[in-house]
């Protein structure tokens, strides 16, 4: 891995110390090359959630390492002064629920952050309506949130994670909330998306109708990865 994709190498996490401690992340290794999907599942408490605040740079790891490309960003510390701009340029976020801004329109709510980046407007914009046209929701493009449907708001919310082209997308429960077609067709936009703009991308879920969908699986339990194949079944 190169240019892109996200690597992580004994990752710990601890809460507390001396005879308080409590180890939420142990040891953890994951991988995830450019273009790939992976799915990340385990029980509630497993550590799921802090793993993703880690590898999001909400939350500061205890010990190990993680490189972004040939970047190291964290080793035994972060390597990056300023984690405001490494969440917003190299890292992008899909939520369960859309967390579109209520006063902006479709385009906007995915043109603000390279705007906030400093991209001209105009240009910024130009950008989203991209996104927006790749992921067939175009014709929504002036559309307010409370006028989009669910499956719409969460295209538009993908399409945000996706605007400043970060290598690594974290996605948390994206299909929890949208019935079976709805789920796979998110699930499809993200592999399609991956591929396109060789974005390594790591989806947290229970669901079970997805699931099957990913190539590669990490296990979650007690804090500790385990790696498998999984099914790689279509989407249809």
């Amino acid at each position: 891995m190169n240019q892109k994709g996200i690597r992580i190498e004994g990752l710990s996490k601890r809460y507390g110390e001396a005879d308080t401690a409590v180890h939420a992340l142990k040891d953890v290794n994951m991988e995830v090359g450019p273009g790939e999907v992976v799915g990340l599942i385990g029980p509630s408490g497993s550590g799921k959630s802090t793993l993703l605040k880690c590898l999001g740079a909400v939350i500061d790891p205890t010990a190990g390492r993680m490189l972004l490309g040939d970047e190291v960003i964290y080793d035994n510390g972060w390597k990056v002064r300023d984690l405001r701009a490494l969440r917003r340029d190299k890292i992008g976020f899909v939520f369960q629920a859309p967390y579109l801004i209520p006063f902006l329109d479709a385009t906007d709510n995915v043109a603000l952050l390279p705007m906030l980046a400093g991209m001209p407007n105009a240009a910024a914009r130009a950008r989203a309506l991209e996104l927006l046209t790749a992921l067939d929701v175009q014709h929504r493009a002036t559309a307010m949130p409370s006028q989009l449907s669910g499956g719409e708001q969460q295209r538009v919310s993908i399409a945000r994670g996706l605007v400043n082209q970060p290598p690594v997308i974290l996605a948390d429960e994206p299909t929890a909330p949208l019935d079976s077609e709805r789920a796979m067709a998110v699930v499809r936009i993200l592999n399609d998306m991956a591929r396109k703009y060789e974005t390594a991308i790591i989806v947290v879920t229970h669901d079970e109708k997805i699931i099957p969908t990913f190539k590669r699986i990490y296990h979650i339990r007690d804090g500790v990865t385990h790696e498998e194949a999984g099914e790689g079944r279509s989407f249809d």
